[in-house]
């Protein structure tokens, strides 16, 4: 193959679908004869219905239903469990009893002719409660300490706390991180449709194989029963990676009625029922010697979760492997309160986790007089010293090189409040970035058609990094094919089954998969090749070879057949399945991770404290880069997330309900153009042959995961004070 596409900047394939309006997003998904459903919550945060005045608004016109636990059947809800459900605990049951467990649940939805039919009956339902106040902070007193049931909760090698006692050089400090709401463009919306037993779903969801199969359990359904259609997402950052309770209820309303239903979240309900990145607690310890080596790091984290499940996150695992330092203990606790479940978020748990280490580290350099950037090289590790086994590959010290000579690190003063653009006081800090590169079992389809396209599909999900592009990359690399003979396709459950469109593992899983099978679409031509009458019978596979989409003799291109040629001269398509799944001897073998260096700048007015961003520049090892626009792209949008939850955004509870009262974008404050600086992603060359066949690992992550800290190590160079939680307000700079 000579036609080489991985690896090049492609412009989107679903570009001009996106901009011209034809994409179909969940929402746009209209039925004949459908009913408009809305979602009506707990306007208590703990506590139990005692009346439902649901005969006026019945009689309201347009209304076809209203449904509560009072009338709603009984749903058998089998035990059902994806890799991204927490492990312990159950699910929401819906409708199902009259208890309410957190401020918005879902106790009853209205089902009428228009959107404005359910939307006014829905306001005008009257619901009683007799409540309870809930404990919705988890750093009230009140708030018990849990060790998460699964996981590693503890982990620890040497004596970190008598290093800590001896070490020449110490900090100690608490770190907070405000709870986040994902709140992607595109709002949660499900479209259901019954035909007899069997249901289809027009739905937002990350997991497409996954909301298949919950929402068979919920309903007692075979799997085969349920139908999912996702072809685009608005965005997500993991809030559409679970199943939450509007898929059952959008299902369950078209059931009741006998008609499609369509059900779209507000604004507001997207921060009650579709999981956030949870409020964490962190305490650092970190001690080097006089030479600056690290011997002792002490992490312990607390984390949000709901009462009826343990939501457990990657909190503390970075510090395992970050550095090198030979007594290191760690401790994750959970926090249960009466809130809905935490989910996971860009950058889950590492996001918050490294947060805390970064800017441990970075008080230490200063304790030292030591710069921050060297501080961390001179503690780079040559193994992970957790699992006692060798990287992968590991290019952080190369990613420092990179972003700093971009940056221009070596212009930085070190003293803290000593350097200045006019009045403005300018900072600059840095923070290490790392994300696990993670693989999971994928399944794909190849198709070559007798007009010399090729179909390809799985049910992968594309939530804006351009997972239609990149595969389309993948298939034209290994079919040695122009990117304009393949059809990708994705989106619905009918489709080869793959894991979630998460964890920054979709290229290593299904890219890997696809690959897996154009190889085998390629072997079941040159099977139909070598046929009786084909200028190529009687060759053995050993004998020839694949160039440029067709097939010949090996070294002699005279006398090759096309995909095309093999296909109308058999008289069907040629359809090849492939899987994929990590070697588990590498798996074992090999720590599997992306790093990189992220380095931002400030510019604060000491009289008022706002902070301005300046420029960030990101330098990232991910192995191979399949596409270096999307790429870059998925970068720069971890960066602006990452200025996000180091600047701007925090979900606030009112302590008395649980009530989100910042519920909106006009004070959940998030990254819009004019708070967008420069922002710069370089790719370190880094080949890796052990993570996958493809070479590749996660990027969707850690962009975000090292942007935070960076900036908060910015703000205190700037400041010269040291700013522990985040958000970071103007009230902040300027308190004492």
């Amino acid at each position: 193959m000579t036609i080489a596409t991985i690896g090049k900047p492609l412009t989107r394939v679903d570009g001009r679908a996106k901009v011209t309006g034809t994409a179909l997003y969940a929402a746009d998904f209209n039925q004949p004869d459908q009913l408009y459903a809305v979602i009506v919550g707990a306007s208590v945060g703990l506590g139990r219905i005692t009346d439902i005045m649901a005969a006026e608004v019945e009689r309201m016109p347009g209304v076809k239903a209203v449904i509560t636990h009072q009338n709603a059947p009984q749903l058998p809800y089998l035990p059902h469990k994806a890799v991204i459900d927490p492990a312990v605990g159950e699910r929401l049951h819906v409708l199902q009893d009259e208890m309410v467990r957190f401020y918005g649940q879902p106790v009853a939805v209205v089902v009428a002719d228009t959107l404005d039919d359910a939307e006014r009956a829905a306001a005008a339902l009257r619901i009683q409660y007799h409540s309870s106040r809930p404990l919705v902070d988890p750093t009230d007193q009140m708030a018990e300490r849990i060790a998460p049931s699964a996981g590693h909760a503890d982990r620890s090698r040497g004596d970190a706390d008598h290093a800590l006692t001896e070490a020449a050089y110490k900090i100690d400090a608490v770190y907070e991180i405000a709870r986040e709401n994902h709140n992607p463009m595109e709002p949660h919306a499900t479209t259901a449709a019954w035909e007899d037993e069997r249901l289809i779903l027009w739905s937002k969801t990350q997991y497409i194989a996954n909301e298949r199969a919950e929402i068979a359990a919920v309903f007692g359904l075979p799997v085969e029963s349920v139908q999912v259609n996702c072809p685009f997402i608005g965005g997500a950052f993991g809030t559409s990676l679970r199943t939450w309770p509007h898929v059952t209820l959008a299902a369950l309303a078209a059931r009741h009625v006998r008609r499609p239903v369509k059900l779209v979240l507000t604004r507001k309900q997207m921060f009650f029922t579709t999981g956030h990145r949870p409020r964490t607690q962190q305490r650092v310890a970190v001690g080097a010697n006089s030479e600056g080596k690290l011997v002792g790091i002490l992490h312990e984290g607390v984390g949000e979760t709901s009462r009826y499940e343990q939501f457990a996150e990657a909190l503390t695992a970075v510090t395992d492997y970050m550095y090198s330092c030979p007594n290191v203990r760690t401790q994750y606790r959970l926090a249960p309160l009466d809130t809905g479940t935490p989910n996971h978020m860009r950058g889950p748990g590492e996001a918050s986790g490294i947060f805390a280490l970064e800017s441990a580290i970075d008080e230490l350099s200063y304790a030292m007089g030591m710069d921050p950037i060297k501080l961390r090289l001179r503690n780079e590790p040559t193994i992970d010293e957790a699992e006692n086994k060798p990287f992968s590959s590991r290019s952080l010290t190369q990613c420092y090189d990179v972003a700093a000579e971009h940056f221009g690190w070596s212009r930085r003063n070190p003293e803290p409040r000593s350097m200045r653009d006019g009045r403005l006081l300018i900072g600059m800090g840095a923070a290490s970035a790392t994300y696990p590169a993670f693989q999971a079992p994928a399944n794909a389809l190849v198709r070559l058609m007798p007009d010399g396209s090729v179909e390809v599909e799985a049910a992968a999900s594309d939530m804006g990094p351009g997972t239609y592009t990149s595969m389309t990359q993948v298939a034209a690399e290994f079919l040695g094919l122009p990117t304009d003979r393949i059809r990708f396709r994705l989106g619905r459950s009918d489709y080869p089954e793959t894991p979630s469109h998460g964890g920054s593992w979709t290229m290593a899983s299904v890219g890997s998969a696809i690959r897996e099978a154009c190889f085998e679409a390629q072997a079941q031509a040159a099977a139909r090749a070598t046929q009786p009458g084909s200028k190529l019978h009687g060759l053995l596979a050993a004998d020839m070879e694949w160039v440029d989409g067709r097939l010949h003799r090996r070294g002699d291109p005279s006398q090759g057949l096309s995909y095309q040629d093999i296909v109308n001269g058999s008289g069907s398509p040629i359809e090849a399945r492939g899987s994929a799944r990590r070697a588990q001897d590498l798996a074992e073998k090999y720590s599997m991770h992306s790093f990189g260096a992220v380095l931002a700048e400030v510019a604060i007015d000491p009289d008022v404290g706002t902070i301005r961003m300046r420029r960030v520049v990101g330098a990232y090892g991910i192995g191979r880069v399949v596409n270096p626009l999307l790429a870059r792209s998925q970068c720069t949008g971890g960066m602006i997330g990452g200025i996000g939850m180091a600047l701007m955004e925090r979900t606030v509870l009112d302590a008395r309900d649980g009530r989100p009262v910042n519920a909106h974008m006009a004070d959940y404050l998030m990254p819009v153009n004019l708070d967008v600086p420069q922002l710069e992603a370089h790719f370190v060359e880094e080949a890796d042959p052990h993570v996958n066949p493809l070479g590749v690992k996660g990027l969707g992550e850690i962009a975000l995961v090292g942007t935070a800290p960076a900036i908060a190590n910015a703000v205190f160079h700037a400041t010269g004070k040291r700013i522990r939680k985040l958000p970071i307000y103007i009230e902040d700079v300027l308190g004492n």
